[in-house]
């Protein structure tokens, strides 16, 4: 159920557990799922979130609000493998996961059945001096993420301690700043497929319609769209709302 670098054009999508209501989301999951999402991404929110644009910020604010902790979003998971079979990785920031405990965190995302995490301000370091056989003893993959500015001799380190897909950020902006593929942009696009690297890599950070995912695609794996469906969830008819939405972007 990892990601596969010989697939191509996938889709994942973003969204915060815990919104719009403390018990959304297993609900959405299935939905997303059902409605052609290829692999997913659950938010589990903290009240600092820096890299988050105003709109994944609003959702984390709710979701708190809701009572969405760590120890509530595993215990919702408990039943994830019954509903939901496509590849399912948990993201958010440190700080709830060292309070939670490390071990303790991969051992439930193990037991729920998560794939992987995506934790942007692990440092790889940190990660690999001190947490990467705990990661490993439970099968979870840690995901890092790559920028423009990100070194060649850093990349394929990151490739080197990869077991599922590398999270490449279209920009240096925080999330729903919408995708701008000017000669810039596929430069640096181009620059990461000519390295043939042995994961694949998924594009996130401003693909928000069809014409955003499809340049997204025409150079990685997939793309991720998060503040334009997390912004669907405002909606009073969000799940009815979710095949149109997927279908829209997929197109």
């Amino acid at each position: 159920m990892q990601i596969t670098k010989h697939a191509n054009g996938l889709l994942s999508i973003y969204f915060t557990a815990g919104y719009p209501h403390i018990n959304s989301t297993l609900e959405i999951a299935k939905a997303l799922e059902a409605a052609g999402a290829d692999f997913l991404e659950i938010g589990f929110p903290y009240s600092d979130p820096v890299a988050d644009g105003p709109t994944i910020q609003h959702s984390s604010e709710v979701a708190l609000k809701n009572g969405m902790t760590l120890k509530v979003l595993f215990e919702q998971l408990k039943d994830l493998r019954e509903h939901v079979q496509i590849p399912v990785f948990l993201m958010g920031y440190v700080n709830p996961v060292i309070q939670f405990g490390v071990e303790a965190f991969c051992k439930a995302c193990k037991e729920v059945g998560v794939n992987g995490t995506i934790i942007p301000d692990l440092p790889m370091y940190e990660y690999e001096e001190l947490y990467q056989p705990i990661f490993e003893e439970n099968g979870i993959s840690n995901i890092f993420l790559v920028t423009p500015q990100t070194s060649e001799s850093r990349i394929r380190k990151i490739d080197d301690l990869s077991t599922s897909f590398i999270y490449l950020l279209s920009s240096n902006a925080t999330t729903g700043k919408q995708l701008d593929i000017q000669d810039q942009a596929a430069s640096y696009f181009q620059r990461i497929k000519d390295m043939d690297l042995k994961n694949p890599f998924i594009i996130g950070f401003g693909i928000h319609d069809s014409h955003t995912f499809s340049k997204a695609t025409s150079y990685a794996n997939g793309a991720i769209v998060g503040t334009a469906f997390v912004k669907l969830l405002a909606e009073d008819d969000y799940l009815d709302r979710i095949p149109a939405f997927i279908q829209s972007i997929k197109s």
